[in-house]
């Protein structure tokens, strides 16, 4: 897939229409490394853009306001193929003239959790709140944030997902119709997903495509636990995981708590070789206003987690998507 929201979507009508359509190959973000060429079927895109439709109330109209490119951006589009509406692209960042040109009863946004953060910075997060319901997705979503956006009124949908699985399909921890989770361990573990969403393979890539399945079950590469309530919460990545010093640190559950306790835009949390640890941890923050690592390493428990290294920017690199580019920032963790 490339090319702009009107061809990507002419495309997509074209597609949906056809007797027999060809997977469409969409690239991931490659956030963490090389892209892949990822398959989705017709029966999968629809099979999604169905049980979105199901579980947000029905069918609506979109507003684009992500890469027509990527999956999150696709669906947007495919989504409004399927409930015969014509979304709305914004290409100039205001959302309430967005608003003010939809016509159905039913008008839905999809977000990256920065987009969410800049609308309550900069006052925008009362357009927002005109929408049945706003997905935020494609990264971890810090519970302040979306504490403060419903307190505005904003009716936030979390969704967890991926290029493999049609983009999200887990909403606000629970599956999506279909969708089956399994996690591995009773406790936090690595989650497997298996049903209709799921992806063909990866194009020209057969081994890569052996390589994600485990009897039948996507293997995500994530890692999480379910609430007591039912809902599956998502710890970070396995790949996320730090071993500095012997301890075993995850990644996500410490940039979580210095989200919480401290002044700044955003946070990721990386490890870098070092002679001493084996990994040192070092946190990257985007803030005005800089703590001290004495401020930072005291937001953080357990103490063994706490960052030994913190280094400030401007902003965090991000990817075309939005989403944060994990190889640049370690590239800065490493530069110090």
């Amino acid at each position: 897939m490339s090319g702009g929201a009107e061809e990507i979507l002419a495309l997509l009508r074209d597609w949906d229409a056809a007797a027999d359509p060809e997977p469409l190959v969409i690239e991931t973000s490659g956030s963490t490394g090389e892209p892949k060429r990822v398959l989705l079927s017709r029966d999968a895109l629809r099979a999604s853009a169905l049980a979105t439709s199901d579980r947000l109330g029905g069918p609506g109209q979109w507003v684009l306001n992500l890469p027509p490119s990527y999956v999150a951006g696709v669906q947007v589009l495919y989504r409004s193929v399927v409930a015969g509406t014509v979304p709305v692209v914004l290409e100039d960042g205001d959302l309430a003239a967005a608003w003010q040109q939809m016509t159905s009863d039913r008008r839905y946004v999809s977000v990256v959790p920065t987009q969410l953060y800049r609308a309550l910075e900069d006052g925008s997060v009362s357009a927002l709140a005109r929408f049945a319901a706003v997905l935020v997705g494609g990264g971890p979503l810090g519970p302040d944030v979306r504490a403060e956006a419903e307190a505005h009124g904003v009716t936030v949908v979390q969704t967890y997902g991926m290029s493999e699985t049609c983009g999200g399909c887990v909403y606000d921890g629970v599956p999506l119709a279909g969708v089956e989770v399994r996690v591995e361990d009773a406790g936090a573990g690595e989650v497997l997903l298996r049903g209709p969403v799921l992806f063909d393979g990866y194009a020209g890539d057969p081994d890569r495509t052996a390589a994600a399945f485990r009897d039948g079950w996507l293997i995500t590469n994530d890692l999480g636990h379910w609430t007591p309530d039912g809902r599956l919460q998502i710890d970070g990545r396995a790949d996320d995981m730090i071993i500095s010093g012997g301890v075993k640190i995850p990644a996500r559950a410490v940039a979580a708590q210095l989200t919480g306790a401290l002044a700044v835009r955003a946070v990721e949390v990386v490890g870098v070789p070092d002679p001493e640890w084996g990994e040192r941890v070092v946190a990257v923050l985007a803030t005005n206003h800089p703590p001290t690592l004495a401020e930072v390493r005291a937001a953080v428990e357990p103490r063994s987690w706490a960052p030994r290294q913190v280094v400030v920017v401007d902003e965090l690199p991000e990817l075309a998507n939005g989403k944060s580019d994990r190889m640049a920032i370690l590239e800065l963790a490493r530069d110090g």
